[in-house]
C-alpha cells in the first residue's frame, strides 16, 4: 500500500534515507555563504538578475552530501567557482560531478581566474546553458 508503483519515479534528488551529516552540512553552507569569494560574490551579484526570468539562484547549496556553490534548480544546473584548491582534487571534483549527473544535474565548472577579469564572457556561457539568455 504504501509502495510506490513502478511506473511511478522518485523526483530527481529524493533521498529515502536521512543523511547524519546534513545538519553540520547546512551550517557549513551558511558559513560559506558569509564567506564568499571576491569571484563567488561578483558571480553572485549577476546571477541574481535571472530570477525574474524564473532562473532563482541559490548559493552554496548543499546536495547529495556537497556543498555547490550555486544551484538553478529550473535548469538543473551546478556552477563550481574554483580556486587554486581545485588543482589538486581534479579527480574528487569528477567523482562529485558524477555524482550530481546522476542526480539529472549539469555541472559548468569556472576558476576565480576566469571570473574577475572576464565577467561577460562568464555570464554568457551561463546564459546559454539556461537557454540563450543574458542577464
Amino acid at each position: 500500500m504504501g509502495d510506490t508503483p513502478e511506473n511511478e519515479r522518485q523526483p530527481v534528488g529524493f533521498r529515502p534515507t536521512r543523511d547524519p551529516s546534513a545538519p553540520r552540512k547546512r551550517l557549513r553552507a551558511r558559513q560559506l555563504r558569509q564567506d564568499m569569494t571576491p569571484a563567488e560574490r561578483m558571480l553572485w551579484l549577476r546571477l541574481r538578475a535571472y530570477r525574474e526570468r524564473g532562473f532563482t539562484f541559490r548559493r552554496q547549496q548543499v546536495i547529495a552530501g556537497f556543498i555547490a556553490d550555486f544551484y538553478c534548480h529550473p535548469a538543473r544546473l551546478v556552477i563550481e567557482v574554483d580556486g587554486p584548491i581545485h588543482q589538486a582534487q581534479g579527480v574528487a571534483d569528477a567523482e562529485r560531478d558524477t555524482i550530481f549527473a546522476g542526480y539529472g544535474l549539469r555541472t559548468w565548472r569556472v576558476t576565480n581566474d576566469d571570473v574577475r577579469p572576464r565577467i561577460q564572457d562568464v555570464m554568457a556561457r551561463i546564459g546559454a546553458a539556461l537557454g540563450g539568455l543574458t542577464p
